[in-house]
């Protein structure tokens, strides 16, 4: 972090004059967040700010919340922006000695003036104009202090200080004033003021400090926890850091230990615009829990009413505020700075994550649709800041010095553009559930108490009316049983009256019911027999359907009949034309064989003549198409490829490769051999794919147990793993285990070349990295290198190069992190040991993948480990290759691991 006078992390800032006493004026009130500017910013010379209102937005299609939706009302509040001018220091006080400041300051009108030149001069006004005589109580009254106050009633605040290195950003914020209390700045102050209000007894204050170095979150707290994550609500967009390191603060005293803690782990350097640089974006988390005190309802009395009662089941009400202040690195131009090697990697990462803050300032100051928030951590943390929920204050650093008046225009533009971006405040408050609990708990136990005490009582009560009731039930069933049993002799002596007279009236009707049973039953025979005769009508009627259901079926199917007869009449005929077209294609088939068999003998003589020195004289007598292509040679360095082109002509691709599949053992060698020859031509490729010759090539690696038919199949497709689309039909139809498969079982040198260049090609495709690795691609180059050939080694060191250089442009571009597969798979002791191989292109593959794999960080320990800086040394100072030497010699000078290895061998670089 910059600090002024390119000294202020350790020394002093100018308070005030000299024997002058600061008084609280009218500009020595707060700012209040919550209200409009008076005066849009403006300048005496038409800018693209000077027309825009800094004054409230009505609508805020984007911000760095990512347009989360507002569920409940907020409250507006603009981001306040305040500008600080630091003195001079002791170098400018010497360099520009006879200059003017590039910069005045008008504090009563809050206007500060940039000087274009001797002549002309633009003009800027902010909420607060801080000269360099402003003490550090002045600028946390005025910047912080409504931010902290805010914090306290519930509400998220950000307090950031945003400037060029050197500018006493650090000095505004960090300072701890253990020398002098005056000299403290906004983080002891906050906290001074956060501890003031609140009760040790019932809220809290957790803080986390944290840091933003190179695009990686790390813990100050916890150096171990360097990649923290960063987590988004999707409802309500708040940030949150799982694993962060939270310290609840009781006193001053361990928060300033907490600070100087966190500032010993912080990232500084040396430049020669500040001697304490800071190399990371600093921010300090405070967490404050508060109950508000007058609105928690009393506890009721044991005799209270139900009113009362259902008052003190409301909780205590509670509010939750966040106070986050960013300490931003300075930006810096590299020029100015002198930052080289690291220092100046650090650079750019600290200029990247600034501009994306820009970018998100400028998109949410022109109300743009699209706010760019994921560019950078930076502006996924500080997304509730600008556009969110928070009370924000920022306070820009600028310099004196007109050899910086582009840097200190470019911040004070940062500002203006600031001064339009509007946040919705919202109170965080909640109930306090636990506390509810734990009064509930003592109100139920009192409860339980009194239910034991009347439950007693209740069971005594029940005890005494059961023993009542007892006797009342005993003295109703002895009047019961009286009652009973009168009514029962009474019943009984009316019952018996009733039999006698049912006894008279049985025999009289006795007589009649003899001539009124034989009417009876003949009534029941007839309608039993007009039953059987209705069923019998049903079922005649019902088989007269069925039988006319049946003729109508039978009809149906004479006729489905004699269409089936007419179609097998069709089909036969289908049949025996196929038998003839079929007897002909077996024809052709055992011509076209024949012809293959004299091509490929011929080809064969041919190339043996050829390698014997002289085209030799074509055999005659055989009527062939060989015989007919070589009369039309012109030369014989290309008579083979022009009887296979001939041959390609007049019988099809189609039938040549149908031949890959013959019964014939030489039938597929000499077609294999053809298939070969056209694969090296790279206009016929295509068309070979697309008619399947590349699955037919594959089949045959799989299928066969010739060598000759191997190596061929294997030259093939290496010349067909040239091509990028190729490449990656062969890795989805599973070449790469059959090429290893191919290579573990053969013994021909010749073979294991073929092999080890078709995968030497494939280890050229950026996309089929891992998928080749996880199949056995390195594996398999390094199980062919046992074989020691120099050709076979050539190869395999060709293919270790190219996925070496994959892997390089892959780390780049930050699609790869981790360590290399090579170095996973055991692939580097091989290159280290034939770097110096007397073989040419051996050395010149290893060396070009040494370069390569020395250029990710994450793999010099291994590198170191395994002997290769030595051999880095050497190619850097002997490799007959400029651009070879030029790699190794680079990556050397830009690497620390390597440097300390060169350190710690003692080896003079």
């Amino acid at each position: 972090m910059a600090s002024g006078g390119g000294n202020n992390r350790n020394g002093t800032h100018r308070n005030s004059l000299k024997g002058t006493t600061t008084t609280s004026t009218a500009t020595d009130k707060p700012l209040s967040v919550n209200s409009n500017p008076s005066k849009p910013a403006f300048k005496n010379k038409s800018s693209p700010l000077t027309g825009a209102s800094s004054g409230l937005r009505k609508s805020s299609p984007g911000s760095l919340g990512g347009g989360a939706a507002k569920d409940d009302a907020g409250v507006p509040g603009r981001v306040r922006v305040a500008v600080r001018l630091r003195p001079r220091n002791a170098e400018e006080s010497v360099a520009d000695a006879d200059f003017a400041d590039c910069v005045e300051l008008q504090p009563e009108l809050k206007r500060l003036k940039l000087r274009k030149n001797n002549w002309d001069t633009d003009t800027y006004e902010f909420d607060e104009v801080l000269t360099e005589f402003a003490s550090q109580k002045r600028v946390y009254e005025v910047v912080a202090k409504p931010v902290v106050e805010g914090v306290l009633d519930g509400y998220n605040g950000t307090i950031m200080a945003y400037g060029q290195t050197g500018t006493g950003k650090t000095y505004t914020l960090g300072r701890l004033g253990e020398e002098d209390t005056a000299n403290r700045g906004i983080m002891v102050r906050a906290m001074e003021d956060i501890l003031a209000e609140v009760s040790p007894e019932i809220d809290s204050v957790l803080v986390s400090y944290l840091q933003l170095y190179m695009e990686s979150l790390q813990d100050l707290l916890g150096p171990t926890n360097d990649n923290i994550s960063i987590v988004e609500e999707p409802k309500s967009g708040d940030v949150s850091l799982p694993g962060a390191t939270l310290v609840e603060i009781r006193d001053q005293q361990s928060f300033l230990e907490l600070l100087r803690l966190g500032e010993a782990h912080r990232h500084a350097a040396n430049t020669k615009l500040n001697t304490e640089s800071s190399r990371s974006h600093a921010l300090l988390m405070v967490h404050v829990k508060r109950t508000v005190k007058g609105r928690e309802p009393a506890h009721s009395s044991d005799n209270g009413n139900s009113t009362s009662m259902a008052r003190s089941l409301r909780p205590p009400l509670v509010r939750k505020g966040k106070l986050v202040v960013v300490d931003l690195a300075g930006s810096e131009r590299i020029d100015k700075s002198g930052s080289d090697g690291h220092t100046r990697e650090e650079a750019k990462s600290i200029n990247l994550s600034l501009s994306a803050l820009g970018k998100c300032i400028n998109a949410l100051a022109e109300n743009s649709a699209h706010v760019p928030v994921r560019d950078s951590k930076l502006t996924r943390l500080l997304r509730d800041s600008f556009g969110g929920t928070a009370r924000t204050s920022l306070v820009i650093t600028v310099g004196p010095s007109p050899r910086h008046r582009g840097e200190t225009a470019s911040t004070i533009m940062f500002g203006q553009r600031a001064m339009k971006v509007e946040n919705m405040l919202k109170l965080k408050e909640e109930f306090d559930y636990k506390s509810l609990a734990r009064r509930l708990d003592i109100q139920l136990d009192k409860l339980i108490m009194e239910h034991e005490r009347k439950q007693k009582a209740f069971e005594v009560e029940i005890e005494r009316i059961t023993a009542e009731a007892q006797n009342r039930i005993s003295e109703a069933e002895r009047n019961y049983a009286d009652a009973v049993e009168k009514e029962r002799l009474k019943y009984q002596k009316d019952y018996m009256e009733s039999i006698k007279k049912l006894e008279e009236k049985w025999m009289m009707n006795q007589q009649n019911q003899g001539n009124e049973r034989k009417m009876v039953h003949i009534a029941e025979e007839v309608a039993e027999v007009k039953k059987l005769l209705s069923k019998e009508t049903s079922l005649r009627k019902a088989a007269e359907e069925e039988v006319d259901n049946l003729k109508s079926q039978l009809a149906q199917l004479k006729m489905s009949e004699a269409l089936a007869n007419s179609e097998i009449l069709k089909l036969r005929k289908m049949v025996e034309d196929e038998v003839c077209q079929k007897e002909k294609l077996e024809g052709e088939i055992s011509m076209l064989q024949s012809q293959l068999l004299h091509l490929s003998f011929e080809a064969d003589e041919t190339r043996k003549r050829l390698d014997r020195g002289g085209p030799g004289k074509v055999p005659g007598g055989l009527d062939s198409p060989v015989s007919q292509v070589r009369s039309q040679l012109k030369g014989s360095g290309n008579g083979e490829k022009a009887s296979v082109a001939k041959l390609f002509e007049q019988v099809g691709l189609q039938k040549i490769l149908s031949l890959l599949e013959a019964e014939d053992a030489d039938v597929r060698i000499h077609a294999v051999k053809v298939v070969a020859n056209l694969a090296a031509e790279e206009t016929n490729q295509q068309k070979i794919v697309e008619a399947g010759g590349l699955k037919s090539l594959l089949m045959l690696l799989g299928s066969s147990e010739d060598e000759t038919i191997h190596r061929v199949a294997a030259g093939a497709i290496a010349n067909l793993a040239m091509n990028e689309k190729n490449q990656e039909l062969i890795m989805s139809q599973g070449g790469i285990s059959l090429l290893s498969t191919t290579a573990s079982h053969a013994k021909d040198p010749q073979t294991l070349r073929m092999v080890a260049g078709a995968i030497a090609n494939l280890c050229g495709n950026d996309k089929l990295q891992t998928k080749l690795r996880g199949e056995g691609g390195i594996k398999a180059l390094l199980e062919i290198v046992k074989c020691g050939h120099p050709d076979v080694l050539a190869q395999v060191a060709r293919g270790i190069a190219n996925f070496a250089k994959c892997e390089s442009r892959a780390s780049t571009q930050g699609s790869k992190t981790g360590r290399s597969l090579l170095i996973e798979d055991g692939a580097l002791p091989w290159i280290v040991q034939n770097a110096n191989s007397d073989a040419s292109p051996i050395r010149r593959h290893t060396e070009l993948a040494l370069c390569h794999l020395a250029q990710h960080e994450v793999n010099a320990k291994d590198m170191i480990s395994e002997g290769a800086l030595w051999e880095l040394v050497r190619i850097s100072q002997d490799c007959p290759r400029e651009d070879i030497r030029t790699l190794a010699h680079r990556t050397l000078a830009s690497s620390p691991d390597f440097i300390a290895g060169l350190k710690r061998l003692r080896i003079d670089y």
